[in-house]
């Protein structure tokens, strides 16, 4: 029987000493090699470039292999009924101790660090994240910035340092006062009245980026209004949601930009006095007693030009 051992290295040889000593053949076996890739050089030191690959083999004498003892088969047991296992209730995941109070101080460095030393933080558990309330008596505003901006950035970097610090696979976020609450209601209000022009109008609307937090309530809000659907499109800081029509709802209004269809009359130039009538020729008037022109050599202003003709040849 054949016994073999296959390895790669930079060069043929590695890949040679690599093969022999996998194959840890008796030190009497004729081993012999076969190169199945030679090693290839990288373009200018940084492209391509490929390792040796060779298989190492020799033939052994065929294992004898010594008959099974046969083995008396046990009498069959009767089958045994499974019992059912009620199914656990799944544990709410919680941050332990150690990891809340981690969070926290992390978030203090942060918070201080910007210049806002008056700080307390409170916490409480919901389904699916962990909570952290901000709570100051200085300004609100260099905590949340335009937008929110400010809030998601520092909770991006919370996030970030949980998941790499702590034990918990819970999400974190945070709120200052009664931000967050505010901004849904906003959202959805912006997202009711987009709504509305594009039931009225049928024109899509597409809406600012946001974040995946304040997509989700855009989308939620949308799903309950009638006749809209709605999608987001684009990457990262500039994904967005449009706002259109469900297919076969017609606008209520039209699209009126150019002035519509109004019973077929009009239409576009309508609004600009329809039309009149085409406006007659231009006919300059002429005095009854004026002469004839005549347009004649002695009537131009730099007289006939005659073309001389060259002198006919003499046959």
């Amino acid at each position: 029987m054949i016994k073999e051992a296959i390895a790669t290295a930079a060069t043929r040889d590695e890949a040679i000493q690599k093969a022999k000593a996998a194959l840890n053949a008796p030190l009497d076996a004729d081993v012999k090699f076969e190169i199945i890739q030679d090693a290839q050089k990288k373009v200018l030191g940084l492209f391509g470039g490929k390792d040796a690959k060779v298989r190492a083999y020799y033939e052994a004498p065929d294992e004898v292999k010594a008959e099974p003892k046969k083995v008396e088969s046990a009498p069959a047991k009767a089958p045994v009924k499974a019992q059912e296992v009620p199914a656990k209730k799944e544990e709410k995941k919680e941050l332990s101790s150690e990891d809340d109070a981690a969070i926290r101080n992390y978030l203090t460095t942060i918070i201080k660090g910007m210049g806002i030393e008056d700080i307390q933080i409170t916490s409480h558990e919901e389904d699916e994240e962990t909570v952290y309330e901000l709570i100051t008596s200085e300004s609100h505003g260099a905590l949340i910035g335009r937008h929110g901006e400010t809030l998601d950035s520092i909770q991006y970097i919370v996030r970030l340092f949980a998941n790499k610090n702590t034990s918990g696979k819970k999400k974190v976020s945070l709120n200052v006062g009664d931000y967050r609450e505010k901004r849904a209601e906003s959202l959805k209000e912006f997202a009711a009245r987009s709504a509305a022009q594009v039931l009225k109008y049928g024109r899509n609307v597409k809406l600012d980026p946001m974040n995946p937090y304040e997509r989700r309530i855009i989308h939620t809000a949308i799903q309950a209004i009638e006749g809209v659907t709605s999608h987001s499109v684009g990457y990262d800081s500039e994904r967005r949601v449009i706002i259109t029509l469900e297919e076969g709802v017609q606008p209520t209004h039209g699209d009126r930009r150019r002035g519509g269809n109004r019973g077929g009359k009009g239409g576009y130039n309508r609004g600009r006095g329809g039309n009149r009538g085409a406006k007659p020729a231009y006919k300059p008037e002429v005095a009854a007693d004026r002469a004839p022109r005549s347009d004649v050599a002695g009537s131009s202003r730099y007289g006939k030009i005659e073309v001389k003709k060259a002198p006919a040849e003499e046959e």
